[in-house]
């Protein structure tokens, strides 16, 4: 049982790795994001307002709307992120969408449950602490209807957003460059890293600093390591949907890339330290040890840094 080597059940040519990854990111990054620009120039129509249109910019596209709008808009790009995978997948390399999730004989959705619920509980848990040892820095923010429409649009596209990501970085490319490479530590350094620079562009680096890179990136070598481990990315889908789902039901902040009609407002300055670090280096390794227990990781060498043959 290898994750990495489901991919030669496809077409394995370096070639079609890199028409794909244009693919799956003009689907993404261009087709994705027309509703929005569509939302837009259907507003300054109405409004007959073209100073929407001056100095348009990631962060004031994300105020010209209601939150729940936004949120929409935002997160339809990557449902059809998540469909140009899966198209590049099955017609380009003419492999299963089962083999670029896991190398079990079906994917086990109950990693994926246990993984949601194991840190969605984390975040629950965290967040009750942070508010009850300083409630000074919240404001309660719940409006019933709001938060409804939230509940609903956060189901309905966040896991779809959360699972474009995984697909691509722990599914597509790490197998891609799993064969390419002919190893496992170079596909679980290099999604890292992109996992991590694609979130260069989030307001939390403007409001943190480079030093939030540590974050973004150890976050994608964390559920790179789960997904090698593992054997398949069932663990590292539930934890990411977990954590942009839970925490967007929770809690926002002003500074956050999701705006939302979330039951608290964070009005804290973040602290690099905590914030960053913490999670990183204290609650992660944790996770690790939850799962390996669980689960039965052995032979962790040869899974993260071993050949592919």
């Amino acid at each position: 049982m290898n994750f990495i080597k489901n991919a030669y059940s496809g077409n394995v040519e370096w070639w079609r790795y890199l028409v794909g990854t244009l693919i799956i990111f003009l689907a993404w990054q261009l087709v994705g994001v027309l509703p929005f620009m569509g939302a837009i120039g259907f507003k300054v129509a109405q409004d007959g307002d073209l100073s929407v249109l001056e100095n348009l910019t990631t962060e004031s596209m994300m105020n010209i709307f209601e939150p729940n709008l936004t949120l929409f808009l935002m997160l339809i790009s990557f449902a059809f992120g998540l469909v140009g995978v899966f198209i590049v997948c099955k017609y380009l390399h003419k492999q299963s969408i089962k083999s670029l999730t896991t190398a079990r004989k079906e994917i086990d959705w109950k990693r994926v449950r246990f993984a949601f619920t194991l840190w969605g509980s984390v975040i629950v848990a965290m967040t009750a602490l942070a508010y009850f040892m300083a409630p000074e820095d919240f404001i309660w923010n719940f409006k019933l209807e709001k938060f409804i429409l939230l509940v609903i649009i956060g189901v309905l596209l966040i896991p779809l957003q959360t699972s474009f990501e995984e697909y691509f970085f722990r599914g597509y490319l790490m197998q891609g460059l799993g064969v390419i490479a002919k190893n496992r530590w170079f596909p679980l350094i290099a999604t890292s890293v992109v996992f991590g620079m694609m979130h260069f562009w989030n307001p939390e680096v403007d409001k943190l600093g480079p030093v939030i890179m540590v974050y973004y990136i150890g976050t994608g070598l964390f559920l790179g390591i789960i997904t090698l481990m593992d054997e398949g990315m069932e663990l590292a889908l539930g934890f990411h949907a977990a954590n942009n789902l839970v925490a967007a039901l929770l809690v926002t902040a002003d500074w956050t890339v999701f705006q939302t009609h979330s039951i608290l407002i964070d009005t804290s300055e973040p602290s690099v330290g905590f914030d960053i670090l913490i999670p990183v280096v204290v609650i992660f390794p944790i996770v690790y040890f939850v799962f390996a227990k669980k689960y039965n990781w052995t032979n962790w060498r040869d899974k993260l840094i071993g050949k592919i043959n």
